[in-house]
């Protein structure tokens, strides 16, 4: 038997290969499942508590063979021993995992094992492909071409990113001084007072304009209650009371809700809050119309959280807005005009946005590829 390492030409021709295991997406829908099927061995060892990984597997060697393929290696030379009797491919496992990281950091196990299961073959293939001549095929080459871009583009958003996750630490101290606010933690107490009384309700066979009107006058008279209550709190009453007075006014029988909330961030805040965050300690705001009821509330305390506590928060934030910056760079350094008489609506959705499919030329088709979800600025 004659060894061959694995051709870094054939890492090449697996990624390039519509077999990519991360970006796989089938033709047709799955065949319904059969009557009481009965459970896989990957679902039995799910349900029994058993891992799905070889046990040994971190134990082994980078050196260790982890597949073995017989019946295929390079092209040997004439009369070599290989071409007498065959040849066997042996991957190790650094080779192997060096694939799999390329193509998709931490592949779950699962994955992997069909990456492992589909990739003799591919390599076969591929090396039939050359002996019938394919690599100088027109249609092969017009599809590598363009492969290659994609895989380019593909590297340099990866590139991209890696640049943005190195925020210094200067910046992450100065973007804290900057925006104090957004690390203030709020007490504060809260009165709600419902939209409307429960009981008022319109009479049977009322037409919709009388609804209306029985709403209308019923949001207004917890309103009026609403600012009494107001006037209360800036007298100085306790809120609980005041809370309490806010249901029995409405004709809740509900038990009223705490007054208190402590320690909320700005951003966690609801939309009837968001008013709040920039009141002084102490200070009462103004009644807040929200759809879901009248409120207003009292600042008790406001504690910064020191830097040391939100430095990962504030690298996230940063890390996020670096890398929108630099991709919105690119985009905006390239624009087209598309012939309409060719291309019709150019307003329509073409293959290759976001979420879209894109047609592949040796056929089938596969997800494009998105972009990390973006998150809120600060």
């Amino acid at each position: 038997m004659q060894r061959f390492r694995l051709p870094a030409c054939l890492f090449v021709a697996l990624i390039v290969a519509d077999l990519a295991v991360a970006q796989l997406a089938p033709s047709s829908p799955a065949p319904p499942p059969p009557q009481n099927p009965q459970p896989s061995s990957l679902q039995r060892g799910e349900a029994e508590g058993h891992s799905t990984v070889a046990p040994k597997a971190a134990t082994l060697p980078p050196t260790a063979p982890v597949i073995t393929i017989h019946g295929y290696c390079e092209t040997p030379t004439a009369g070599s021993a290989a071409s007498k009797s065959g040849c066997t491919t042996v991957i190790t496992r650094a080779e192997f995992e060096k694939l799999a990281n390329n193509l998709q950091p931490n592949m779950p196990p699962q994955v992997r094992k069909q990456l492992a299961t589909q990739y003799p073959q591919i390599l076969f293939m591929a090396e039939q492909a050359r002996k019938r001549g394919l690599e100088t095929n027109p249609h092969y080459l017009q599809v590598l071409k363009f492969t290659k871009m994609e895989l380019l583009k593909l590297e340099l958003e990866r590139s991209i990113q890696e640049e943005a996750d190195k925020v210094p630490d200067s910046e992450i101290a100065d973007f804290y001084k900057k925006n104090p606010a957004n690390f203030d933690q709020t007490s504060f107490l809260r009165v709600y007072v419902p939209k409307a009384r429960p009981s008022d309700t319109p009479k049977d066979g009322a037409t919709p304009a009388d609804a209306e009107a029985v709403r209308k006058n019923s949001e207004a008279d917890m309103k009026h209650v609403a600012d009494e209550l107001h006037d209360r709190a800036l007298s100085g009453e306790n809120f609980a009371e005041l809370q309490k007075d806010a249901y029995d006014a409405a004709g809740v029988k509900a038990t009223p809700p705490p007054t208190l909330n402590a320690n909320v961030r700005r951003g966690n805040g609801t939309v009837a809050q968001a008013a709040v965050f920039d009141l002084p300690p102490g200070q009462v705001s103004a009644v807040l119309n929200d759809p879901t009821g009248f409120y207003f509330f009292k600042v008790v305390s406001k504690t910064p959280l020191p830097l040391a506590d939100v430095k990962d928060e504030i690298r996230t934030t940063l890390r996020t807005q670096r890398s929108q910056a630099m991709r919105q760079a690119m985009q905006d350094a390239v624009s087209a005009d598309l012939n309409k008489d060719y291309f019709g609506d150019a307003r329509a959705n073409p293959p290759g946005m976001p979420g879209a499919q894109r047609p592949i030329p040796s056929g089938g088709t596969r997800p494009a590829p998105n972009p990390p979800p973006a998150q809120p600025k600060e």
